[in-house]
């Protein structure tokens, strides 16, 4: 699965995001959740395993600080949906993100993003315009 588009979604008072429709079967059984650049990503179980692998790979091609795959661990939380396709994110996710009650859940090809709405909003012409200058130059279709 390629995870892609953009969602308006929301907070509840106790930190609980209701997960897009068309990616609640992705994530049935568990999900992980990460700090990101300004988000929070959300990456199913098995990608997330060789997201961790690769990272191992790297440790041991020098490429990367030996610590990088436990400080992603450290930083990382395992979540499970319920019956109504809600994960909690966790006090210290959302605080990273400035995640509060409007929340926009975007596709990021393997992994979902999720951002302050106000963050995505200002932010957002520029990725448009970043998409379209990317086309113009031939990096698309």
């Amino acid at each position: 699965m390629v995870f892609v588009g953009t969602h308006d979604h929301t907070l509840d008072d106790k930190g609980r995001l209701v997960l897009p429709a068309r990616f609640r079967s992705h994530f049935a059984e568990s999900a992980y959740l990460l700090p990101n650049a300004g988000c929070i990503s959300l990456w199913e179980p098995e990608r997330f395993e060789k997201m961790i692998g690769r990272l191992g790979e790297q440790v041991r091609a020098g490429e990367i600080d030996p610590l990088s795959p436990k400080q992603v661990a450290h930083a990382s939380s395992i979540v499970r949906p319920d019956a109504q396709g809600r994960i909690t994110i966790p006090e210290r996710l959302r605080t990273f993100a400035s995640l509060e009650h409007d929340v926009m859940v975007c596709g990021a090809v393997e992994s979902l993003e999720i951002w302050n709405a106000e963050t995505w909003a200002a932010m957002s012409a520029d990725l448009d315009q970043s998409v379209a200058d990317l086309f113009l130059r031939g990096g698309g279709i």
